[in-house]
């Protein structure tokens, strides 16, 4: 009787261990926090600040067959108060939320999260500070993500590896909130050892971006760029402001620990809207204490057109910022 009761005490145990590596929840995050003097026209202000931080858990389990459920729940946070991120609305899932299905054929994904055309281009080029905070690329427009849809509601398709080449596709519901359209994004990676391909689309109504990137390492350098076409029809201004040719130009030294980065982005005027040109510079250094941690330091600059008002209170002013600043992964 005791050897039945080892036996099935065994077999328990093997099956809830089976079970467990099976499947696997994750906590992930990442703290990034500065001590800025900005100055924003004629006005000067030094404070801390918070640059995207944020933490999540990500979970997979293995169905058996290649086949594989998943999900993403992510929360952004204030890192220099500690409270929740107010672009999300607080300490809620705002940033990401969603389920996913994964196999040979590729995933599927359903639910709340960011464009995977930004990815492809204007984030992959970023690579000073992962295009957070007062450094981060303001020259970028997505009309889906910044218009009425936001970032939620979506489902999406991405496809296998095929020899280096992944496409992803995806499509944002209107939730029947007139009179928006539903929203697309469509977004490529193309990856051929030193160099990275990229583009992507996104569009609602009859507003649009499209954009192309390259990067190249060669050695200690890692260069970049992208460039993207913007139009728009009814969201920045009644009766639209045009389109817009925009670009970005980054690169990278590493030496050791440490990382000497440039980069230059420039947006042409809107072709409705006079004087709405803005250029933007950046020069950052980087020392990494580890894999997941480092300190850094920047100086970022916009320079508006007169009826420009990107990252400033008045048009025709501009702005900059001086930044030190802790960043750890978790």
């Amino acid at each position: 009787m005791q050897k039945n009761h080892l036996l099935l005490a065994l077999l328990a145990a093997v099956g809830a261990s089976s079970a467990m590596a099976q499947s696997s929840v994750t906590l992930y995050g990442r703290v990034n926090t500065t001590v800025e003097r900005q100055k924003d026209g004629d006005v000067t202000k030094t404070g801390m600040f918070n640059n995207s931080s944020r933490f999540g858990f990500r979970g997979v389990e293995d169905l058996g067959g290649g086949l594989k459920a998943g999900f993403v729940l992510e929360s952004g946070f204030d890192s220099s108060n500690g409270a929740g991120a107010s672009s999300t609305g607080g300490l809620n899932f705002g940033r990401q939320s969603e389920v996913n299905l994964s196999g040979a054929f590729g995933t599927v994904r359903l639910g709340n999260f960011f464009p995977e055309s930004y990815f492809a281009t204007a984030d992959y080029v970023s690579m000073h500070n992962h295009d957070t905070g007062s450094s981060s690329d303001a020259l970028y427009y997505d009309p889906v993500w910044f218009g009425t849809l936001g970032t939620a509601n979506k489902i999406a398709y991405r496809t296998p590896s095929f020899g280096g080449l992944t496409v992803e596709g995806a499509m944002t519901f209107h939730e029947n909130n007139a009179p928006s359209k539903y929203g697309y994004d469509l977004a490529a990676n193309y990856n051929l050892g030193a160099l990275a391909l990229g583009a992507g689309y996104s569009g609602v109504n009859s507003n649009y971006q499209v954009g192309l990137r390259a990067a190249y390492t060669f050695g200690a350098f890692t260069v970049g760029g992208y460039y993207q076409r913007n139009k728009d029809d009814n969201q920045l201004i009644a009766g639209g402001a045009g389109t817009r040719n925009n670009f970005r130009l980054s690169g990278m030294y590493t030496l050791g620990a440490s990382e000497f980065h440039v980069n230059l982005g420039h947006a042409n005027k809107w072709s409705n809207v006079s004087d709405t040109a803005a250029t933007q510079w950046t020069l950052g250094y980087n020392y990494n204490l580890s894999k997941r941690t480092k300190v850094y330091g920047y100086y970022t600059r916009v320079n508006n057109g007169a009826l420009s008002d990107i990252n400033v209170t008045k048009s025709g002013d501009n702005f900059n910022s001086f930044a030190v600043g802790v960043r750890h992964n978790f």
